[in-house]
């Protein structure tokens, strides 16, 4: 990661933090094996660095009422680094889009998107698929079934890259 080098306890910290940072400094102390005002310090580090870039919560749909996920292929007219900036921009500021990728080769973007049901979706693709000019061609899968989703990156992956 450039600018900032992360040490064994820094991913060992960021380990823990991405499967439940709901935890308390003092708990994270222990799992880590390092003294509270350390891992303090190194929390406050990694998130004035940009490494945590915030703290959610990741809610079970199926318990708060029934959605509908589309996974949306966007093929873009013009891949010009600003119609690509521009599309992007455009995507994200949707509330529906939970998830935006820019991906090679085949479409330009991938977009995960979560609606109430088909109605809202058909509502959704309209308001913004229909109006940009730029579009040339929009995919959309809906899943049947979310086998997994986990928001970590496994941290021997982050320590493999510096080294």
């Amino acid at each position: 990661m450039p600018g900032i080098y992360l040490d064994d306890l820094d991913l060992r910290i960021l380990g823990i933090l991405q499967r439940d940072s709901s935890i308390s400094n003092i708990e994270l102390a222990a799992r880590v094996h390092a003294s509270p005002p350390t891992c303090l310090r190194r929390v406050s580090k990694l998130k004035e660095a940009g490494v945590i870039q915030r703290e959610v919560a990741i809610l079970d749909y199926a318990k708060i009422g029934s959605t509908l996920t589309a996974i949306i292929e966007v093929s873009l007219d013009r891949q010009a680094a600003e119609d690509l900036d521009s599309f992007e921009a455009y995507i994200c500021a949707e509330a529906a889009v939970t998830q935006c990728y820019r991906v090679s080769p085949g479409p330009d973007f991938l977009v995960v998107a979560e609606v109430a049901d088909m109605p809202e979706y058909d509502e959704l693709a309209r308001r913004l698929f229909k109006a940009s000019s730029n579009i040339r061609n929009v995919r959309t899968f809906f899943s049947t079934h979310r086998a997994k989703f986990e928001a970590n990156a496994p941290v021997s992956a982050i320590a493999d890259r510096g080294k």
